[in-house]
């Protein structure tokens, strides 16, 4: 399968030496460097850019006929947008906050519990996400998508980095040192706490899981999640 990577910093770099082994040609690597030469040969686009490049990297896949994956955090005020120009070009598109088979369990678990805690008026729910200091966006898309996962099964209207009202959850963004990703969820009460965590120890989750997300999506026309991929619906 011929694959073409924009955005080319750690993680494309990773996701190539991942698509290399797993038996895949990489065809154009995009960044700001560079032109999308190439990119209409490719199968599929494994988009890991940057939130100012991810727009016009997506659209210019739509344009190509090109299907796309896109890990890219930070530009979803455009995903309605990127929507509309892919039912109208008939492509194919994946979006995800996060690509890690062990997140997206945990995003899975984050709803169940969430549903089991509206239960229980005593418990507030908080959330804390920490990443590396080259992380742009804040909070990140992942502490989003589980904030997103709580709200839509409890009484919980918003999220907040500010002081939280009653029905706000309150995430507190970090970025230290070369920190992959962890992400808390916790569930507080004056007699005890509940903590759903989730900690990545490198890369190679993120990247494989959208090598894996590609191979699927290529051939494929529509708009699909992670969900899909991992047949967790």
């Amino acid at each position: 399968m011929k694959i073409a990577l924009l955005g080319y910093g750690k993680m494309g770099k990773v996701i190539e030496r991942i698509a290399l082994e797993r038996g895949h040609e990489i065809v154009l690597k995009k960044d700001e460097t560079n032109t999308f030469d190439g990119l209409s040969t490719a199968d599929v686009a494994i988009d890991f850019s940057v939130p100012t490049a991810a727009v016009d990297n997506i659209s210019n896949c739509f344009h190509a006929n090109v299907p796309v994956v896109s890990g890219t955090t930070g530009w979803l005020e455009h995903f309605d947008e990127m929507v509309a120009l892919c039912n109208e070009k008939q492509g194919g598109f994946i979006s995800s906050s996060n690509f890690s088979l062990g997140v997206n369990i945990f995003f899975e678990l984050n709803e169940y519990l969430a549903k089991i805690m509206s239960q229980f008026d005593s418990y507030k729910v908080t959330m804390e996400e920490i990443h590396h200091t080259q992380k742009l966006d804040a909070p990140s898309g992942t502490a989003i998508s589980l904030a997103k996962g709580v709200i839509e099964n409890s009484n919980y209207a918003n999220w907040t980095m500010d002081e939280a009202k009653n029905n706000e959850i309150h995430i507190a963004a970090k970025r230290i040192g070369d920190v992959p990703g962890t992400h808390t969820v916790t569930y507080d009460s004056v007699v005890d706490s509940i903590e759903l965590k989730h900690t990545a120890h490198n890369r190679e989750g993120f990247a494989l899981g959208a090598v894996i997300a590609a191979e699927w999506l290529a051939g494929k026309k529509g708009i699909y999640n992670m969900k899909d991929v991992l047949n967790l619906k």
